[in-house]
């Protein structure tokens, strides 16, 4: 297990890459799974779970990653935008990125293309309306998407996704039977904080309701798995929402893992052992290390 899967794509000389991810649901996953329900957005228990997240955990996160120095990818709905303008701008202007994530954290797997197509349009123009900013990247609502949604996104000016599970590292998403510039950059589930830590009474969520994992056991799995992802010089992608990772005992928890990555072990000669990047520089990246006729050739 000593040698290297990946080597020289990183910048810096960095050993292995690191991409920090907030999916700013707030109440649109309350909003969905409540839906259901007669008179769903009255179940104010549930939804006020998710006005936590851009209310008091955005702002603890935000002093966090100025305090550590590193940047962050923030995946957020539209209709997030339109409840918490100030709150999203704050994330702008502390130098993040921002993330394409739906208008209401719609399944994209069962909508047609047009009605895909009709999503993300109207999201795209709540960015530039509310905020000024076109969103690069794009992470599908509910963990999965159409066979068509790549080439939609690539054809509106994405540039990645950060949505499948099938690798560990980026790849070239193939498109009309060919890699294209379109870069996936892979979450997993082992690092995703809502399978770990999520918890809702009612509606049951998760519908067994044994979870709620202890913290030190949570986090001691995502330091591993960085462990293991450096020893090899992958890209990992930790995959969190402000509603669960942003309380106050599992930041300190989140600050301690920051810093555990900032101690890896460099290349010879390198300054950093780890490169921390938003999305939209880890696909460039990747594009540059990997050109589209290698990837044709399965290098």
């Amino acid at each position: 297990m000593g040698e290297r899967e990946v080597s020289g794509v990183w910048p810096h000389g960095a050993r292995s890459a690191v991409m920090l991810t907030f999916d700013v649901d707030a109440e649109t996953v309350w909003l969905n799974g409540n839906s259901s329900y007669p008179d769903s957005e009255d179940w104010l228990g549930s939804v006020s779970l998710g006005h936590y997240g851009p209310r008091r955990a955005v702002p603890r996160l935000l002093n966090l990653l100025a305090k550590e120095g590193v940047r962050g990818t923030f995946f957020v709905p539209g209709y997030v935008v339109e409840r918490y303008p100030d709150a999203i701008a704050e994330i702008v202007r502390a130098g993040h990125e921002l993330g394409h994530h739906g208008y209401r954290h719609e399944r994209f797997f069962d909508q047609t293309p047009e009605a895909q197509e009709a999503i993300l349009l109207k999201s795209q123009h709540i960015f530039e309306d509310v905020l000024g900013y076109q969103a690069e990247g794009f992470r599908t609502p509910s963990g999965d998407f159409s066979r068509e949604t790549p080439k939609l996104l690539q054809s509106l000016g994405f540039g990645y996704s950060s949505s499948m599970r099938g690798s560990d590292r980026p790849y070239r998403t193939v498109i009309d039977d060919a890699p294209s510039d379109f870069i996936e950059i892979p979450p997993r589930w082992e690092l995703d904080d809502f399978v770990m830590f999520a918890y809702n009474l009612f509606p049951a969520e998760p519908r067994g309701q044994d979870r709620i994992s202890a913290y030190t056991a949570g986090f001691d799995n995502y330091r591993r798995e960085f462990d293991g992802y450096h020893r090899l010089g992958l890209c990992y992608v930790l995959m969190t929402h402000p509603q669960v990772i942003g309380k106050p005992g599992r930041v300190f928890h989140l600050q301690a893992l920051i810093r555990h990555m900032k101690e890896a072990l460099p290349e010879p000669g390198s300054q950093s052992g780890v490169w921390f990047a938003t999305g939209s520089e880890v696909a460039a990246a990747w594009r540059l290390a990997h050109p589209r006729e290698a990837a044709a050739h399965g290098r």
